[in-house]
């Protein structure tokens, strides 16, 4: 396995763990909607548990990318099946690159706003910088479009370093003070 092929598979383990938590995301707020209390605690915990891994995995990816190892020959190249459609390196906007226009679409909403007001007015802010594959369905997930799903980690990853606010009620991104700095001063 080439280095390509390795930042591949943990590329792949990424998007499959943003799937998982998209579900039980979806779960939790079924349970919520139902009044399952319970079910929605358990929900979050599991959210919570899976953003950290996801965490783990991006910086082992960062980890492999810092590491100088030689091209491997082998003897005979194995054969495998691939059920997902392999990813090409550097193809998807980089979730990064979706924090200032969060961070603005927040502001110009007065602070809040629900996930798809927020992700129309980011949609805006960066129709010049999505690219077709961003515009693909997840292979996991048909239904979540992957520029949405990779602003969504973005958002999750913002709220651990203080720039959202994490206790906002499902649905409801919300700018905190941090946040409100760091774009007033250009920062992000």
């Amino acid at each position: 396995m080439d280095r390509n092929e390795v930042r591949i598979a943990f590329e792949i383990l990424l998007e499959e763990i943003e799937a998982v938590a998209n579900g039980v995301n979806d779960a939790g707020a079924r349970a919520f909607q139902k009044g399952d209390y319970e079910e929605a605690r358990k929900a979050i915990e599991l959210g919570t548990r899976l953003a950290e891994f996801r965490a783990k995995v991006k910086a082992l990816l960062g980890e492999w990318a810092n590491l100088s190892v030689a091209p491997v020959t082998r003897t005979a190249p194995k054969k495998r099946k691939r059920t997902l459609q392999k990813l090409q390196r550097g193809v998807r906007t980089p979730e990064d690159a979706f924090r200032r226009p969060i961070l603005e679409a927040l502001a110009e909403l007065g602070g809040k706003g629900t996930v798809d007001e927020v992700l129309r007015l980011v949609e805006e802010k960066m129709k010049d910088v999505l690219n077709p594959y961003d515009w693909k369905p997840l292979p996991s997930d048909p239904k979540m479009i992957r520029w949405r799903n990779t602003a969504q980690w973005c958002r999750n990853a913002m709220a651990r370093e203080g720039f959202l606010k994490p206790d906002s009620p499902r649905g409801i991104w919300e700018i905190s003070e941090r946040g409100r700095e760091v774009l007033r001063k250009g920062e992000v």
